[in-house]
């Protein structure tokens, strides 16, 4: 029992007794028999471990569907030749095949919680599609509106005041729905696609809305050199200008930052997501972990979309986070297999907007759990459970995934929804899109 509390507490053997969707009880050794008496399932997880769910802190569901076209060039070349051309073309349907196949594989990966930095907005039904597939599932979900009010491909372009009524139209229907289990925010996309006005406006109503504002930041060294260009300033010092910045502004990526953005990001409580997986693919460099844990940063983790990644793994995530920094600095001792988990866990509850609410298996918390199988001849033998879940496991071993105290996944299983269908669909949905767009894909029939 990996429970990720404030001292890494590890059980082995141990129990957790959910009631409804949280955590009532965890202890050490055995399950009382009462305890076995009163529940109405029990899950053996004998040579497994149990751990919290994951939050993946960064992703765009849609590009489940552009996965593998963006290979070898860099981030504005990827914008431009393989991302807008067809993201144009995306409509409701599409976008909802996209959103379902994407929160299976998210489920598939470890991650209970998903952050959609949802941009594409060329059918209104798009934000209602992607949260109904989340409330299928019964992924806990965040959707983040995106916009851009300049310098973005014209079809996506939205003002202030059009972000806004959007994004209220999906909160009205379903932030807090499900106790709370989806949520929705405002997202702009980018700094050189966002206006300061704009920004002012959309984080005012965010905040009216008690919801946070998720935003790309310094991503690329070109992005803050554009920005010195026109502003004179860099991501987060002109963040830190409009007042945005705080406990509720999640920061994507954050990887071309100096000590000054560093400290800003401290002193206001704001969140970093680091996408080590796709910094990698795009070779957009190394975030700074290392000096923003030692200033007190909250950190979080995430895959990105599979457009800039391939995958929504957050096993995958776990790893490289870990060998990124070391193979950087050249220093085998920087972050160790707890620290990641916790960074995955706990501070992935931060960035979604509920600190202390899940993340951890302790009494009281929402009961997102996943079942790791340690059996495995990639696995074991397992010296040090913490290791292994970090550098062995990956998304074959994931047994059992719980989300609010529902069980999603049985023994490898998809039990809330025809994963063969959602497959299906998904590969006529790229088929259409594609062949609406004009670029010739291949995409595997069913």
């Amino acid at each position: 029992m990996v429970t990720v509390d404030d001292t890494g507490t590890i059980h082995d053997p141990g129990w957790v007794y959910v009631r409804g969707n949280r955590v009532a009880e965890v202890g050490a050794r055995e399950p009382p028999s009462s305890r076995l008496r009163q529940a109405t399932e029990a899950i053996d997880a004998a040579g497994c471990a149990v751990m919290p769910g994951m939050t993946n802190a960064h992703t765009h569901l849609f590009q489940t569907l552009f996965r593998g076209l963006a290979d070898d060039k860099a981030l504005l070349d990827w914008l431009r030749d393989c991302i807008w051309p067809a993201a144009v073309h995306l409509d409701a349907e599409t976008a909802g095949a996209a959103a379902m196949v994407g929160l299976v594989e998210n489920l598939r990966g470890g991650a209970t919680s998903v952050i959609d930095h949802q941009y594409i907005h060329t059918d209104e039904g798009i934000n209602d599609a992607v949260c109904r597939a989340a409330d299928e599932l019964g992924v806990r979900f965040l959707l983040a509106h995106g916009w851009a009010d300049r310098n973005y491909h014209p079809r996506m372009e939205q003002t202030a005041e059009q972000a806004v009524a959007r994004a209220d139209a999906a909160r009205r229907r379903w932030d807090g729905h499900d106790d709370d289990r989806i949520r929705v925010e405002l997202a702009p996309l980018i700094p050189w696609g966002c206006s300061d006005e704009a920004m002012r406006t959309t984080v005012a109503a965010a905040r009216s809305w008690g919801r946070g504002t998720h935003i790309h930041c310094a991503e690329t060294a070109v992005e803050v050199d554009m920005s010195l260009e026109e502003r004179g300033t860099r991501h987060v010092t002109w963040l830190d200008s409009l007042g945005v910045l705080g406990p509720d502004m999640q920061l994507a990526h954050s990887v071309w930052l100096d000590d000054d953005e560093l400290d800003l990001i401290a002193a206001t409580g704001s969140v970093v997501v680091h996408c080590p997986v796709s910094n990698m693919y795009l070779a957009s460099g190394v975030a700074r972990v290392p000096e923003m844990r030692a200033r007190g940063i909250t950190v979080a983790l995430a895959s990105d979309g599979p457009g800039s990644n391939n995958r929504q793994d957050m096993f995958e995530v776990l790893k490289a986070t870990v060998l990124l920094q070391k193979v950087h600095h050249l220093n085998p001792l920087l972050l160790q297999p707890a620290d990641v988990l916790h960074l995955a866990c706990r501070n992935g509850a931060a960035a979604f907007g509920l600190p202390g609410a899940f993340g951890m298996v302790a009494p009281g918390q929402r009961a997102d759990l996943l079942v790791v199988d340690l059996g495995s001849p990639l696995v074991a033998p397992v010296h040090r459970v913490p290791s292994a879940l970090v550098y062995n496991a990956s998304p074959r071993d994931l047994r059992d995934v719980v989300v609010d105290g529902r069980i999603l996944l049985r023994a490898g299983e998809l039990v809330v929804a025809d994963e063969h269908q959602i497959m299906a669909e998904a590969n006529a949905a790229a088929r259409r899109l594609f062949t609406r767009a004009g670029i010739a894909s291949r995409v595997t029939r069913s």
